[in-house]
């Protein structure tokens, strides 16, 4: 789990609920005009932006990867394919059947080696795999965007709705109060989704696509440097160049 995340999330409801509490009760924020307009207006400004199929691809996705960390990290991978190359060299592709791998790509890039693959095949089907994944992280954090460019403007939307209902009905005192609790309601909820959920989670899978880019070519070529019977030595040298020249002295320190 990214950790990172939900205590980001968390923090920032308490501190919200805090500064609440501190000047009312939390019943004073409930508004269920405001949560119309805000809720409804974002998610038909997004169907309008997206087509259905990024959309129901979109937000699931960004959900799971802004919560969840790769297993395995660059630094840990160069190891790895390294380890691979010399048990494909030593023992042949069949000896890589035997081989318990955590990572999914990796996994099924090494499965094609044990079956004897060509390379062109080999990198078609990785490289494709990969863009596609990344595709679906691209619309997720598009779609998440989205909504949090979205939520302030339909907030101001409120706002002019619950202004125009105010001043409509200045003859009655009684009911300025609440016009004016629906208008200022409004903002508040678009500010708080877009800055405290939307925008951040956008921002996080925007850092992953990234790394997911980097960490997927790396094993696209380890795998393929594996086919071609490369060294260890070599295949970790090639490997490193992927790193930051900090992970990069660790690995090199590391045992072979």
């Amino acid at each position: 789990m990214d950790i990172a995340t939900g205590l980001g999330l968390i923090a920032g409801a308490i501190v919200l609920v805090s500064l609440i509490l501190m000047g009312g009760d939390l019943g004073m924020f409930l508004d269920m005009h405001a949560f119309i307009v805000i809720g409804g207006g974002a998610f038909a400004a997004t169907l309008i932006r997206f087509p259905l199929s990024s959309i129901f691809h979109g937000i699931p996705i960004g959900m799971k990867f802004a919560f969840t960390v790769r297993r395995i990290g660059p630094r840990d991978l160069v190891d790895e394919i390294a380890n691979l190359s010399d048990i494909a060299r030593k023992q042949g592709p069949m000896g890589l059947e035997k081989v318990e791998i955590s990572d999914s790509f990796l996994a099924k890039g090494v499965r094609y080696v044990a079956d004897g693959y060509d390379a062109d095949f080999i990198r078609d089907n990785l490289e494709r795999d990969r863009d596609n994944f990344l595709t679906h992280l691209d619309e997720g954090s598009k779609v998440y965007r989205s909504i949090g460019d979205c939520a302030p403007a339909f907030g101001m939307i409120g706002t002019l709705i619950g202004m125009v209902q105010m001043f409509a009905n200045m003859t009655d005192p009684s009911k300025l109060g609440p016009y004016m609790a629906v208008a200022l309601l409004a903002t508040f909820y678009g500010a708080a989704v877009a800055n405290l959920f939307c925008l951040p989670i956008a921002d996080k899978l925007h850092v992953k696509l990234l790394d997911e880019e980097i960490n997927r070519t790396l094993i696209i070529d380890g795998v393929l440097m594996m086919r071609e019977s490369k060294s260890p030595a070599l295949v970790r040298e090639m490997l490193l160049t992927y790193l930051p020249e900090k992970h990069r002295e660790l690995v090199e320190l590391a045992p072979a």
